[in-house]
C-alpha cells in the first residue's frame, strides 16, 4: 500500500519494558484460565489482532469482543459479523464507556463457566468459579470493560495506552474471576500499516511515531475507502470538519493545506487536531479496517 511508503525511514515500534514483563507473567498466568476475553478496537479489528492470540488461547473458549461499536457504523458492524462467522467466530460488540453489550460478553463468560464445571461434576470435583483473563492491545478498552462487567470501578481507566502495567484478579461473581492483564503487543511491528492505524487510534504509546506523519497517512486511508467504499464513511469527514476536501491531495499535501486554511501555517498543530478530532469520534463514524473481502 502506498500509505507505507513515508514509513520507511520512520518505523512504528513500541515496545515498553512494562509490557514485556508483563506478557511473560501473563504466559504463566493463563495455565489457571478457563475463559480469554480478547477485546479488539472495532474501528480496526485486523490491526489489532495479536499475531500470537490463538497460539496463548489454545483450547481453550475464547469470547472475542469488539470494543467501541459507537464509532462505526451500523452497516460496517454488520460486515463484521459476517466476515467473522466466515471464520467461525462469532463476535460480541460493547461500547464500555456507556455499558452497551456488556451483558451478552457476561453471559458468554459464564456459560463457559457452565460447561467447566460440569466436567469437574463429572469427575467427582467439587465446582468454582470461572477464571476469565481480559487480552488486547493498550488502550482498546480493557479496563473499562471490566469495570462495566463488575458494575463499579476498580481498575483504572485512561484514554491512553499503558496505564494497567500488573496483572491483578477480579472478582465479579461467585461464578466468575476476571484476571486485569496491561496490553500486549508484538514485540515487533512487522506490518507497518497496521501500526499506523495503531498510531491513528492512540492503541500504541505516543513516543513511537510522529503526529505529521501518522495525520498524512490517516488522510490517505479516508480518502482510499472514500473512493473504494464510499457508503461505509460519512460523506467527505474532513471537508465536513475543516471545510478543506482531502480527496484532491496526498496525505501530506492536505495537512500542508489545512495547516494554511485554518492553523497559520503550523503543520504540528494541523496534524495533532486532526489525529485528536478523530479520536474522539469529531470526523464521524470512522472504521479504518474493513473486512478483507470488502476493501482490499
Amino acid at each position: 500500500m502506498a500509505i507505507t511508503q513515508n514509513y520507511k525511514l520512520n518505523l512504528i515500534q513500541w515496545y515498553p519494558g512494562h509490557i514485556a514483563k508483563a506478557e511473560k507473567n501473563l504466559k504463566e498466568q493463563l495455565k489457571r484460565v478457563d475463559v480469554v476475553l480478547e477485546v479488539r478496537d472495532a474501528r480496526i479489528p485486523l490491526a489489532t489482532n495479536h499475531p500470537q492470540i490463538n497460539e496463548w488461547v489454545g483450547d481453550k473458549k475464547r469470547v472475542l469482543v469488539l470494543n467501541r461499536l459507537d464509532m462505526i457504523m451500523p452497516k460496517v458492524r454488520s460486515l463484521w459479523i459476517d466476515w467473522f462467522r466466515e471464520q467461525g467466530e462469532f463476535v460480541y460488540f460493547t461500547n464500555a464507556q456507556h455499558g452497551e453489550g456488556i451483558t451478552a460478553v457476561a453471559k458468554a463468560a459464564q456459560a463457559a463457566g457452565i460447561e467447566l464445571n460440569q466436567r469437574r461434576r463429572d469427575r467427582g470435583m467439587l465446582p468454582r468459579p470461572v477464571r476469565a483473563v481480559v487480552i488486547g492491545f493498550p488502550n482498546v478498552g480493557k479496563s473499562a470493560l471490566i469495570n462495566r462487567l463488575i458494575g463499579k470501578r476498580v481498575v483504572a481507566s485512561e484514554a491512553r495506552p499503558g496505564v494497567t502495567r500488573q496483572l491483578r484478579w477480579v472478582r465479579i461473581s461467585d461464578q466468575l474471576q476476571l484476571l486485569d492483564a496491561p496490553g500486549v503487543i508484538p514485540a515487533r511491528l512487522e506490518n507497518q500499516t497496521a501500526a499506523l492505524k495503531l498510531a491513528i487510534c492512540d492503541d500504541i504509546g505516543e513516543a513511537s511515531y510522529d503526529n505529521q506523519l501518522v495525520a498524512a497517512a490517516l488522510v490517505d486511508l479516508l480518502n482510499e475507502i472514500q473512493y473504494a467504499e464510499p457508503d461505509l464513511l460519512p460523506k467527505l469527514p474532513l471537508k465536513s470538519r475543516y471545510e478543506l476536501d482531502s480527496t484532491p491531495y496526498t496525505g501530506d499535501e492536505y495537512l500542508q493545506a489545512l495547516a494554511e486554511h485554518r492553523y497559520k501555517g503550523d503543520i504540528e498543530r494541523a496534524a495533532r487536531q486532526m489525529v485528536t478530532d478523530f479520536r474522539k469520534g469529531l470526523l464521524g463514524e470512522i472504521p479504518l479496517d474493513l473486512p478483507p473481502s470488502g476493501m482490499a
